[in-house]
């Protein structure tokens, strides 16, 4: 289901263009790649997890951690929302100044216009011009595309090797043998040299992203920091990986309390979530996952559910201006999806408890 959504947010998001920042594209290729291989990781430890932790502990922790999220996220949509609110006053004032000079006399909007351009001239060199709102080339970076590619082939071909718990894989050996757990091991020191190599060869992350007023506000310095994305991944990986949700649904909530722009979390997010996801599945598809055809008629749906609700957003957005719709309308998913999981959670625990089934920790084998 994550991954149908995924899958059509990407497809919009790959071609669209902001004039905001610079007519480039939504997605922040650049958190993607210093994020994806410990997400990955992530993702891989929280299938294990999953495996292992009861029903009850996953139904607890996912109550608590999407609870906190949805908690954050309102917290950053107030402020982007009040951030808003001061630009659209200070552009209201300006169309207000505009409309007072045109009922001046004429010398007096010559002497006015001759100091406005004499002030402009000095501002001309430090404001960069803006990219005008007619037809940009979408720029696809390809070679981050492939990078980003390997990084996924690169674990995805350790699950081939390895296959699932019943020992059904390229590789002939014992189920949950020592073979087994070296060649699962292996993504760890895959996830730190892809991470090494992708952050500290990269310059620092693209401006236009981030929001000063509020990085500031909330913690400057640890911005700059080259280890705080993958460590925010691997966290959100993790999670994804025991709820059996997408990582982006517990990491845009800290991507907007960095300051990074609505718009571009959501995009980022969408992107980093299909790689996510796909892993997710393809590990479910290994363990022995049942109703593989439901599932599938299911992210069917989610597609063109997310298309639909992705092209109804960014009208509203181009309406009314307000790009932090985003951020509230991905509080509401949250809270709802706390609500319903978390309740039909509940139900399936207390089935599990009455029936006298074993409510403990289990074997990851």
């Amino acid at each position: 289901m994550v991954t149908g959504g995924s899958i059509a947010n990407v497809i919009c998001n790959m071609c669209t263009t902001s004039p905001k920042f610079g007519g480039k594209s939504l997605i922040d290729y650049d958190i993607a790649l210093s994020s994806q291989p410990c997400m990955l990781l992530g993702v891989s430890l929280g299938v294990i997890c999953n495996l292992v932790f009861p029903e009850w502990l996953i139904t607890v922790l996912f109550a608590i951690f999407l609870a906190w999220s949805t908690s954050k996220t309102c917290k950053s949509g107030l402020l982007f929302w009040k951030a808003e609110s001061e630009e659209m006053g200070k552009n209201g004032l300006e169309e207000l100044e505009k409309g007072l000079l045109e009922n001046e006399s004429v010398e007096e909007r010559k002497v006015l216009a001759r100091v406005y351009k004499e002030n402009n001239e000095l501002k001309s060199i430090e404001v960069p011009l803006l990219v005008p709102q007619g037809k940009t080339k979408v720029k696809i970076p390809l070679l981050k595309l492939v990078v980003l590619l390997l990084i996924w082939f690169s674990f995805f071909s350790v699950y081939l090797l390895r296959g699932n718990r019943y020992g059904q894989g390229i590789i002939s050996m014992e189920p949950c043998g020592v073979e087994y757990w070296i060649l699962s091991s292996i993504q760890i020191p895959l996830a730190v040299v892809f991470t090494a190599w992708i952050v500290f060869r990269k310059e620092s992350l693209r401006e236009r992203t981030l929001i000063p007023e509020l990085t500031d506000k909330k913690v400057p310095g640890l911005t700059r920091s080259k280890l705080v994305f993958p460590l925010m991944a691997l966290l959100a990986g993790v999670l994804g990986g025991v709820f059996g949700i997408g990582g982006g649904m517990l990491i845009s909530p800290l991507l907007l309390q960095f300051g990074i722009a609505p718009e571009v979390t959501s995009a980022t997010c969408s992107f980093m979530v299909l790689f996510s996801s796909t892993m997710s599945a393809l590990q479910y598809l290994l363990l022995g996952m049942e109703h593989v055809q439901a599932a599938l008629i299911l992210a069917i749906i989610c597609f063109v559910a997310s298309l639909i609700g992705l092209l109804v957003v960014q009208r509203t957005i181009r309406e009314y201006g307000r790009a932090s719709i985003i951020v509230f309308s991905v509080s509401i998913v949250m809270c709802v999806s706390n609500v319903l999981m978390t309740s039909f959670g509940a139900i399936k625990v207390w089935e599990a408890y009455e029936s006298g089934e074993y409510m403990g920790f289990k074997l990851p084998c």
